[in-house]
């Protein structure tokens, strides 16, 4: 076993999943959460707007999006460009 760090919370666990046991079931109720959304309605077209209709966090909605089981929806979402900001003085 592998030491990790919770993806979540940040803890440190013993295991080679990607979140510690305690935040396990909370990944569980909101990857169902977003399934059932997107199955009941349109793809919104960016993390943000998903986020406000999810409840889910948009930190937790890019982790999940990175799965294979949401990449056709992933490619559909304006995901900001923070490296692409510029700022005049």
């Amino acid at each position: 076993m592998e030491l990790n760090k919770c993806k979540r919370c940040g803890a440190f666990f013993a295991s080679s999943h990607n979140v510690c046991p305690n935040c396990e079931p909370k990944d569980i109720a909101e990857l169902s959460k977003l399934k059932n959304f997107l199955a009941e309605n349109d793809c919104p077209n960016s993390i943000d707007i998903l986020a406000t209709n999810t409840g889910i966090s948009a930190k937790n909605l890019n982790r999940f999006l990175e799965q294979k089981d949401f990449s056709s929806i992933a490619s559909k979402l304006e995901i900001g460009n923070i490296g692409n900001i510029s700022i005049e003085l």
